[in-house]
């Protein structure tokens, strides 16, 4: 009579244990494996860190695009012009004085 109360005992404790075991894999590849919820969060922050650089770019070729559009021989804008003159050739004019 005592071993087939302890079989009952026994398989149930193994059933026990292997869904136990199931039950701590699946948790921690819900957690940390590659579509866990710490890889969600590091997504979400690599994605609003991207964000951010695609909105400086934007701003960057908007800038550009507007030198651009005012250098072009359609609408030149002297102002720019001489601005650009000085800063990338190093030019002055005749009337200014120079002082380092």
């Amino acid at each position: 009579m005592t071993s087939s109360t302890s079989r009952p005992t026994v398989k149930s404790a193994v059933f026990l244990t292997i869904g136990f075991s199931l039950a701590m894999y699946f948790t921690f590849a819900a957690v940390q494996g590659d579509f866990g919820l710490f890889r969600r969060i590091e997504i979400e922050a690599e994605t609003s860190v991207l964000l951010e650089q695609r909105a400086k770019l934007e701003l960057a070729v908007a800038e550009m695009t507007n030198k651009t559009r005012r250098m072009s021989e359609g609408y030149l804008d002297l102002d720019l012009l001489d601005q650009q003159a000085r800063e990338i050739l190093g030019l002055i004019r005749v009337d200014e004085i120079v002082i380092r």
